[in-house]
């Protein structure tokens, strides 16, 4: 929620921190208003006439978008192809093709109104999808909807790849399009109406090293070119019309803050381990292929987690076979020696892999989603394994399947994985015969089982986040109760440490992949407990890095027992803050700015 208030010389917003760091400039306003839709109704002759507008607006939409892909043909940011790849196979999509010459027939209606409510349509499904980043994905049906519309009528498409000074970008949203054409020499920062920290805006604004605060609802409204602007993207601030005071504290606030960052470079390349000589893995967490090239950048000696759900996302059918493994074999092949660790497909039953016609359910959280959907749509299940078993051959895989939540999950995946091995056999295709196979542990029966789930599997993957809301039944983005979420609650920190016990009692490794991870108070009490892999976003990688090679084991076996014997979340809380403020006072400074 966007909250405001006005001093006499500033304004002052907070909303969504989506990319690190302070930028203070000038706004550029991309004044790209909302193209406002009149529905009316037509005679049965001007309906081939306005169906036939819906498809040449269409045509003209994929024309540019392959314009823009022609123009960066030769731009570094070429990597990047798969965000405009995906606009266009939105294009194709039938639901909205079908969709909106459905409506005209049907409801006598003119294009642009019939494309708009097939848009709502979408908009309503995506609002139903709880994992944040996939009900983001409605954003870029969004916009390539908002690109067909203003072909209907005629308007042209704001372009911004000739700003001529720096500038802080503010628009309603930006499309991948958008941010693929800008003069990154030009641009500093990111400011937006909408998304949130898995939007296409966010995602592309940390892999190009620019603040970013999104979600500010109606700052479009309020700015205009050449306003004087200060955003945070640390911590979701925006200042307009900063005084001469306010200026100056932010100037401040940036010398400290890109200090910092050039002082944490210098950790990148140095090896992650304790002071005392306790060696740690700190890999990185990526949803997009592309992302791996800031995460190698930022020190990470592999992929902890792949997600690979952006693959499936906004289809009308599920990726192929050979797009997944074309797909997983350029960032096994980028990544090599190091490891990979690819997840199975982890969503809900919300209808958004449109071909699974699932029915919706009343609690999708509870319901047939992760590795519960993979089993019951076992052919897709059968695709992604295969694809991901042909990369293993290319350099080292590890296979991670989600949301276990019992021994009987492990051997009924294991049973496909084992016949989809023994299919390639058959074909005399290679894959890695000893594919490394783990679990993610993130339900409160799977933290039971651990030792039975152990004895399954080669490795533990830890998702911080769901166990936290699963354990403590709270839904984080609820407002009423996102208070509840806390890792510092007792039955979590108990919870972590029967995991990394049974692991250890059986010999097999246990990682950490949530948030947790990414936060140098939690990382060392998580290294107390046994993880010594930990992987997380790669904006953190160097500054937990950096924290670990200052502190001594025997310091951390300490602080374990004693936040172990508290009561409250808040006792623990208070342990950890006093705990860091006395070995690290300059470096909580800057965790702070």
């Amino acid at each position: 929620m966007t909250n405001s208030v006005k001093s006499k010389q500033a304004e002052h917003y907070h909303a969504v921190a989506a990319s690190p760091g302070i930028a203070i400039g000038e706004v550029y306003l991309l004044d790209r208003q909302r193209v406002s839709v009149v529905e009316y109704d037509i005679s049965d002759e001007q309906i081939s006439v306005e169906i036939d507008i819906f498809h040449a607006a269409v045509e003209k939409s994929r024309q540019q978008l392959r314009d823009i892909q022609q123009q960066l043909s030769h731009h570094t940011q070429s990597e990047h192809f798969y965000i405009i790849d995906t606009q266009l196979m939105i294009l194709d999509d039938e639901m909205l093709l079908r969709g909106t010459t459905g409506f005209i027939q049907e409801k006598q209606i003119n294009a642009s109104a019939a494309l708009k409510r097939v848009l709502k349509q979408f908009k309503k499904t995506f609002e139903c999808i709880e994992d944040e980043y996939l009900r983001e994905r409605g954003s870029d049906i969004e916009l390539v909807g908002e690109r067909i519309l203003r072909n209907i009528r005629g308007k042209n498409q704001q372009q911004i790849q000739n700003l001529d000074r720096k500038s802080i970008v503010v628009a309603h949203d930006l499309s991948p399009a958008d941010t693929l054409q800008m003069d990154k020499e030009q641009v500093i920062g990111f400011v937006t109406d909408l998304g949130g920290r898995t939007s296409h805006t966010a995602i592309l604004a940390r892999s190009l090293g620019l603040p970013a605060v999104v979600g500010l609802e109606t700052i479009t409204s309020t700015v205009s070119t050449g306003m004087a602007i200060i955003i945070d993207g640390s911590h979701g601030e925006v200042i307009l019309n900063p005084d001469p005071a306010t200026l100056q504290e932010y100037l401040e606030k940036k010398r400290r803050y890109e200090f910092y960052q050039q002082h944490l470079q210098t950790f990148c390349a140095l090896p992650a381990c304790t002071a005392d000589g306790v060696k740690v893995t700190l890999q990185a967490n990526i949803e997009l292929p592309d992302e791996a090239d800031i995460a190698l950048k930022n020190g990470a000696t592999g992929i902890g987690l792949l997600r690979t759900e952006f693959m499936y996302m906004a289809r009308s059918t599920p990726p192929s076979e050979q797009d997944q493994f074309e797909g997983y074999k350029a960032l096994v092949e980028k990544i090599h020696p190091s490891p990979v660790t690819i997840r199975t497909l982890d969503v809900g039953g919300d209808k958004f892999v449109q071909d699974l016609s699932l029915q919706d359910e009343a609690n999708p959280a509870m319901g047939l989603r992760s590795i519960r959907l993979s089993l019951h749509e076992k052919h897709l299940f059968r695709i992604q394994l295969r694809a991901i078993l042909r990369a293993s051959a290319y350099g080292r895989v590890r296979l991670l399947f989600p949301m276990i939540s019992g021994v009987a999950e492990v051997r009924a995946c294991r049973k496909i994985l084992a016949e989809v091995m023994d299919e390639l056999r058959k074909e005399h295709v290679a894959f890695d015969e000893n594919l490394p196979v783990g679990i993610m542990i993130e339900t409160p029966s799977a933290v039971f089982l651990a030792d039975l789930l152990a004895r399954e599997v080669d490795f533990f993957s830890v998702g911080t986040n769901d166990l936290i809301q699963y354990c403590l039944a709270v839904d984080r983005s609820n407002e009423h109760v996102a208070y509840l979420y806390d890792p510092c609650h007792p039955a979590i920190l108990r919870a972590l440490k029967t995991i990394s016990d049974a692991a250890r009692q059986a010999g097999i490794s246990a990682s950490i992949c949530g948030e947790m991870a990414a936060e140098p108070m939690y990382s060392l009490v998580l290294l107390a407990m046994g993880y010594t892999d930990m992987s997380m976003n790669s904006c953190g990688l160097s500054r937990v890095k950096k924290i670990m090679r200052q502190w001594h084991s025997a310091d951390g076996h300490a602080l374990l027992e004693q936040i172990l014997s508290r009561s409250t979340a808040t006792q623990i809380a208070a342990d950890l803050r006093q705990t860091v403020l006395r070995h690290f006072p300059d470096d909580m400074q800057e965790w702070e700015i």
